[in-house]
């Protein structure tokens, strides 16, 4: 079990703000409201890489989970959402869409627009982080096919294969078989949105939208080239600069943001990763593009909400507490 934060390993009256510190690490920033701030607060995050997806597991009291537009705006993620609650009722509110996720149950979030989540009392929900552009599909048919994936034949499927995935994910992330699972996991996805879309999204994808996932693909390659920039994605593709933004444009996406973010997060989980303590972050900050090292503090910190030396200092000090024996409350 890869648990990367423990409400236990902190003072009783230090695990609410805890907990909101964690969750801006361990997802998307959002505002997190606890249901009772001066109650019982208890939460356990885990976490398991499978190549180029990911699986995140909450345990928590009461919580209200609120990602506003100026946060979206702030930071695009370039990661889709498939949730599986496991405990307790959630509920779910985003643009026209609202619903109750009673165990068992599947919902996709769009991290690229605005939610709400919640529930009451101690639950949990297990969410699946597969990259949007291994999905090649158009924002559009995304946030169509999200509202309808309960029509889907496939749905119980990946709801299963989500929690199936999870209860075996110590043995799973370890060796080769874990890229094999998160791109099958990928591919589970993909199947999942394209058959819940409704008719009118469910077109060939246009030769743009083709194009913007070649865009994305250059650019995951190049990330820490820091004279990537859109001359050169642009003479890349054969294209001009001009029709690169109008591609970009027309899918809703901003290409400079996603370069950025991608390098943050990257270099985030870098500079948690215990082989790396001995690396400087001023030299992790450069391998993934970032020239000017003040200008690289201030965009994780307006990212994650933390200076990346604490974040650094907070997941190094976690293991060992979190590799012990729980304690008792």
């Amino acid at each position: 079990m890869t648990v990367v934060f423990d409400t236990r390993a902190f003072p009783a009256d230090e695990r609410a703000e805890a907990i909101r510190d964690a969750m801006q690490t361990a997802s998307v920033p959002s505002h997190v409201v606890h249901e009772d701030p001066g109650g019982p607060v208890h939460g356990i995050f885990e976490m398991w890489e499978f190549g180029p997806a990911s699986i995140f597991r909450a345990q928590m009291s009461g919580i209200r989970l609120r990602r506003t537009p100026r946060q979206v705006r702030a930071f695009e993620a370039p990661m889709l959402a498939i949730a599986v609650q496991q405990t307790g009722l959630g509920h779910y509110e985003q643009l026209d869409d609202q619903r109750t996720v009673p165990v068992g149950e599947l919902h996709v979030m769009d991290l690229n627009a605005p939610y709400d989540f919640r529930w009451s009392g101690s639950g949990a929900s297990t969410c699946l982080y597969v990259p949007l552009d291994r999905l090649e599909l158009p924002a559009p048919q995304i946030r169509a096919a999200a509202r309808q994936v309960r029509d889907s034949a496939l749905y119980r499927l990946v709801a299963d294969h989500i929690v199936a995935m999870t209860s075996g994910a110590d043995a799973l992330c370890l060796g080769p078989a874990a890229t094999a699972t998160g791109s099958a996991s990928v591919e589970l996805v993909r199947g999942l949105l394209i058959s819940a879309s409704r008719p009118d999204c469910d077109a060939a994808i246009a030769p743009g939208e083709v194009l913007l996932s070649r865009i994305r693909a250059y650019v995951d390659r190049h990330l820490g080239d820091p004279d990537l920039d859109a001359a050169r994605i642009a003479h890349a593709h054969n294209i001009s600069v001009r029709y690169l933004y109008k591609v970009c444009a027309a899918a809703d996406y901003s290409l400079a943001q996603w370069i950025i973010g991608e390098r943050l997060a990257r270099i985030r989980a870098e500079l948690a990763r215990p082989e790396a303590q001995h690396r400087s972050i001023a030299a992790i900050a450069a391998q993934w593009g970032f020239r000017n090292q003040s200008h690289f503090t201030r965009r994780f910190r307006h990212a994650y909400g933390i200076a990346p030396r604490e974040w650094r200092r907070i997941a190094s000090e976690s293991r060992p507490i979190l590799d012990t024996p729980a304690a008792t409350e």
